[in-house]
C-alpha cells in the first residue's frame, strides 16, 4: 500500500529537498504541495493523503489552526509536524490540536521516511531525545493547574497499562513487563484509544500525564 503525502511549509526550497528526497522511497508519494496553512486545509479535503508532513509557522493560517482542521473529528488524514523545537509553546498548542508526531527538520533521511510510515499506519511518533521534555511541558505549562483526568470507565489493568505507555512502553514491553501475551496488550491498548477518545499513541501518553499516573520525573 502506497501512503500518500502532502508537503505543507511555506518556503518553497524546503518542500523541494522535501520531494526530491521522498521521490526514491518505495511506497511514498507526494501527492501535493501547499505553502500555506488554508491550501494544506484544502489539499487535505481534495486529494485525502494519508499524511500531511506541516510546518508550524506559515502566513495566514498556521500549521496549528491547519492541523486542527485537518485532524477533526471523521477526518482519516494524519498530521506529522515538522518543527525546530525553537518554540514549545507552538509544538504544545500542535498536540492538542491533533497532531500525530513531530520531526526536527535535519533528522535524518531514514528517520523522517519512518516517521511517514508509522504515523500512515495509526500510530505515533515524536523526534528521539525530546518526547519526555515535551509532554511533560505539555502537561504542565497550560493554564492553572488541574485536577487529574478522570478514567470514566478504565479498568484497573488498563490503568496498568496506560501507565506504561505514559512511560514510553511499547506493546512487547507492556506484555513483558504485566506478564500477559502481546496481543493482549494490544487489546488493552486498542480500547484505551476508545474509551479516551485518543487518536493515537502520543495523546494516550498525555492521557496518563493528564491523569497523574506519570509524573515528567519519571
Amino acid at each position: 500500500m502506497t501512503v500518500r503525502v502532502v508537503l505543507a511549509d511555506d518556503q518553497p526550497l524546503v518542500r523541494a529537498g522535501l520531494r526530491v528526497l521522498i521521490a526514491d522511497a518505495p511506497g511514498i508519494d507526494v501527492v501535493g504541495e501547499a505553502g500555506t496553512g488554508a491550501e494544506a486545509v484544502r489539499l487535505a479535503r481534495e486529494v485525502a493523503p494519508d499524511v500531511v508532513l506541516m510546518d508550524l509557522r506559515m502566513p495566514g493560517t498556521d500549521g496549528i489552526q491547519a492541523t486542527r482542521a485537518i485532524t477533526g473529528p471523521g477526518g482519516p488524514t494524519r498530521v506529522l509536524v515538522l518543527t525546530t523545537f525553537d518554540d514549545d509553546e507552538h509544538v504544545h498548542a500542535a498536540l492538542r490540536a491533533g497532531a500525530s508526531g513531530f520531526l526536527v527538520k535535519d533528522m535524518a533521511l531514514d528517520d523522517i521516511l519512518g516517521a511517514i510510515r508509522v504515523v500512515a499506519a495509526g500510530d505515533a511518533l515524536i523526534a528521539p531525545g525530546v518526547t519526555r521534555r515535551l509532554i511533560a511541558e505539555f502537561v504542565r505549562r497550560p493554564g492553572p493547574p488541574a485536577r487529574p483526568r478522570a478514567l470514566a470507565g478504565v479498568t484497573d489493568r488498563e490503568r496498568e497499562v496506560l501507565t506504561l505507555v505514559g512511560r514510553g512502553m511499547s506493546n512487547a514491553e507492556i506484555a513483558a513487563e504485566l506478564v500477559i501475551s502481546a496481543a493482549t496488550a494490544k487489546a488493552h491498548v486498542a480500547r484505551l484509544f476508545t474509551k479516551l477518545g485518543a487518536r493515537d499513541r502520543v495523546h494516550l501518553v498525555i492521557a496518563a500525564y493528564e491523569a497523574r499516573l506519570v509524573h515528567p520525573s519519571e
